[in-house]
């Protein structure tokens, strides 16, 4: 049992060095990380059985495609990752909860030892997740709980595939899939917001590449992914102005009802008419304008931070370079 022996290594590292209400924590999210490795079952077994749908099978081929082109692309040897499938019993793989101050956009920190900081928890059960949201609202905290369907332990362990990653489209699941191994081979210590950014738009780019260089027709979903991304842009411009807001407020020393107020406001007279106005250019309709249809917080629009704010910064980074290969952009 490798893998049980690291998470107690680990475990003891850090009950040595860290607080008592952190250690269990640590050791529920070992046990869970632990279930899901154990969980899996080899995909060539999976495949072979008839009571799983043709549709999760074929997304089982597709997953291992997106690996081989990975590798490939960036000359590394393949790994054990995905080679095994875990079927949950719940739609989503964990559940991350988002805190922020109710007169400020910005994340409470969650940090550990070696391991670094990060800007939200995540939990395997949404039971736990809700109860720690509840404990962070009682001390005044703004929360946000998501779902989450796919993450990466960064090569530490064999990542499985999971059923939560079966939500998704074919073009959805190859730019998840880029995401997520982008992860085992670039990852920056303490720098969160960073890696999701780079990962969000390494993911989506390279999903376009593997569908020009297969000969596959996804016109569709690459109008739909730009068209959110200029949504997403003008989005995080908005996010940043209500930011500001309350930074000028500050001195004021805002209350929590009076940053309620200053919300309010702002999503009603700035944010949701800004918000229309760019979706009837776009002619995102209904769902599409997504934003409309979400109930809006501080943590939920850190949350969004988490993986935009930087975008435009990896764009232009690889404009000045002129590399039109990601390989030569990372090790460069």
């Amino acid at each position: 049992m490798l893998y049980l022996k690291e998470i107690i290594k680990i475990f003891l590292i850090v009950v040595f060095f860290a607080g008592c209400a952190k250690i269990g924590y640590i050791f529920n999210q070992g046990l869970g990380q632990l279930k899901l490795i154990n969980g899996g079952v080899e995909n060539s077994i999976v495949l072979s059985d008839v009571r799983i749908s043709k549709k999760y099978k074929s997304q089982i081929k597709e997953i291992e495609k997106f690996k081989r082109y990975f590798y490939h692309y960036f000359e590394k040897n393949p790994t054990s990752i995905y080679s095994k499938t875990n079927f949950l019993d719940r739609e989503a793989v964990t559940y991350l909860v988002t805190a922020s101050p109710h007169n400020d956009i910005k994340a409470k920190k969650e940090c550990f030892p070696f391991i670094g900081c990060f800007p939200y928890l995540g939990f395997f059960s949404y039971e736990s997740a809700k109860k720690h949201a509840q404990s962070l609202d009682n001390e005044g905290w703004v929360t946000w709980i998501r779902p989450v369907y796919a993450y990466s332990t960064l090569g530490y362990f064999s990542d499985n595939i999971l059923s939560s990653f079966f939500v998704y489209d074919s073009f959805g699941l190859s730019e998840l899939i880029f995401h997520e191994l982008f992860h085992t081979i670039f990852f920056i210590k303490d720098e969160v917001e960073l890696n999701e950014n780079l990962a969000n738009y390494f993911g989506k780019e390279m999903a376009i590449e593997y569908a020009k260089a297969n000969g596959i027709n996804y016109e569709k979903e690459i109008k739909e992914r730009k068209n959110r991304e200029s949504l997403n842009k003008h989005m995080v411009k908005l996010t940043n102005k209500l930011k500001n807001l309350y930074n000028k407020k500050k001195k004021a020393k805002v209350n929590k009802r009076e940053a309620k107020n200053i919300l309010v406001k702002y999503l009603q007279e700035v944010f949701r008419p800004s918000i229309t106005e760019v979706c009837n250019k776009l002619g995102l309709i209904g769902k599409k304008c997504y934003p409309l249809n979400i109930d809006w917080n501080n943590a939920r629009f850190v949350g969004m931070l988490t993986y935009e704010d930087r975008v435009g910064e990896v764009i232009k980074l690889r404009a000045q370079m002129n590399l039109k290969s990601f390989q030569k952009f990372i090790l460069d």
